[in-house]
């Protein structure tokens, strides 16, 4: 009997080796793809054609990590929400264009456009052909297809679309989750309110309550990923005369305690990852 176990032993042995192979050979192709991912928004984020002055805000807006918990990944169609200045612009259009996927900027038609068409026409080898659409659309002027994209960003824009006169933050996130494509994700970068603050500050302040944001987010149908505190300044008091703006790179107050705000830096930031459901 004992003979028996022995030799019985020795092909199960070599199963569970086979099967050790096998993980490891399916563990490997994941582990390449990321480090593919990583190097690519690492090559886009170090870049020399980006502007000295934007590359000056890295310590505060952090955008390899951050991109990288977004999932940004080459081949991806990325739409990125009011892109103002083109910040992250000069990161994800060049970053797309080297990839093989597509960028599109979406906001109001055509004034919120006008710096990425600037840098699209000046250096149109380097940020390729950028897809412009009109957010929140209206219904006249083109617009992201619905179930396009694959990752949807914006960058400290929420609290935008909560004041103004009429809340158009319900309708925004609706939006948002037509375009991204069944299982893609929304990433989401906004100056964080404290919870235990009065939530009326939202509407001219231009810092929005987490709990808040993820409540839009879920009511459009929206699942929360993962939170991440990578954009978290602790030295934000959000208490400032002119709400975030108080703070750089605006610095609202002028000279006004100047040194004292720019030793604090950049907002304090929440970073959340949402999903659309797969089905």
């Amino acid at each position: 009997m004992r003979i028996f176990l022995k030799t019985a032993m020795l092909p199960m042995a070599a199963l569970l080796a086979g099967c050790s192979s096998y993980a490891s050979a399916d563990a490997a192709p994941k582990a390449d793809s990321g480090a593919a991912a990583k190097a690519a928004i690492d090559a886009a984020v170090a870049a020399s054609t980006r502007t000295p002055a934007n590359v000056a805000r890295d310590q505060y807006r952090n955008p390899a990590a951050t991109l990288a918990f977004f999932g940004l990944t080459p081949g991806q169609t990325v739409v990125e929400l009011w892109p103002g200045g083109g910040w992250y612009t000069e990161i994800l259009a060049p970053h797309a264009n080297a990839g093989g996927g597509a960028y599109w900027a979406a906001a109001p038609w055509e004034r919120g456009l006008n710096r990425v068409k600037e840098w699209q026409a000046a250096k149109p080898d380097l940020y390729g052909k950028i897809q412009l659409a009109e957010f929140p659309n209206a219904g006249t002027n083109p617009k992201v297809p619905d179930g396009n994209a694959d990752l949807v960003l914006t960058f400290r824009n929420v609290h935008n679309w909560r004041f103004g006169g009429v809340d158009g933050t319900a309708a925004a996130f609706r939006q948002m989750y037509a375009m991204l494509k069944p299982g893609g994700t929304l990433g989401v970068v906004e100056h964080r309110l404290n919870e235990s603050q009065d939530t009326a500050l939202e509407e001219k302040s231009g810092y929005m309550k987490e709990s808040s944001v993820i409540a839009f987010a879920e009511a459009a149908g929206f699942k929360l990923a993962a939170k991440s505190e990578i954009n978290a300044n602790p030295k934000d008091t959000k208490d400032y005369p002119k709400g975030v703006w108080t703070l750089p790179p605006r610095f609202a107050e002028g000279d006004v305690d100047r040194a004292k705000y720019a030793a604090i830096g950049e907002s304090d930031r929440m970073t959340l990852k949402f999903v659309k459901p797969a089905s």
